[in-house]
């Protein structure tokens, strides 16, 4: 039983090797084709880790509790990308074999945001890009006001070492 356990503590410890690995493995999802047994079970291992975060995020008391909570966060957003890469190459090359072809995660899902309905399907969308287009434009705005007033403020130091 000891020597099992003796691995394990050596990975625990070494965990940014465990950190570059799983970068590694979330570049690899995205060239390699999963079949859609793992794409199923990561995409259900990605909703319960954002919902496990979102209620870490709820419950913690104060910020200094979850002080990972960028890294977190960071590191979820790209396991997310690199699961809707897959997932989309494996839309558009089986999605001709009919609506189980992208996994019954993501076939459960469609159905049941769209109803059966393409109509709806196509409003929904439609609503999607927009929120998407103004929440980039407003987030890009801001960060030029910033870095505008970074400009600024660094402006009298910069005349007095003229």
């Amino acid at each position: 039983m000891a020597a099992a356990s003796i691995p394990l503590n050596n990975i625990v410890r070494k965990s940014d090797i465990v950190l570059a690995v799983g970068v590694m493995s979330m570049l690899l999802i995205m060239v390699v084709p999963l079949p859609l047994l793992v794409l199923d079970l990561l995409l259900a291992l990605s909703i319960t880790v954002g919902v496990l975060i979102l209620f870490v995020a709820l419950f913690t008391e104060s910020s200094l509790e979850f002080s990972s909570f960028p890294s977190v966060l960071l590191i979820a957003t790209i396991f997310r990308l690199s699961l809707n890469v897959a997932s989309t190459r494996l839309i558009l090359l089986e999605g001709h074999k009919g609506p189980g072809a992208a996994g019954s995660i993501i076939n459960s899902f469609g159905e049941f945001v769209v109803g059966g309905n393409q109509i709806v399907g196509i409003i929904i969308f439609l609503i999607l890009v927009i929120i998407n287009f103004v929440v980039i434009t407003k987030g890009t705005g801001r960060i030029a006001e910033v870095a505008a007033r970074f400009t600024l403020d660094a402006m009298p130091g910069k005349q007095m070492a003229i």
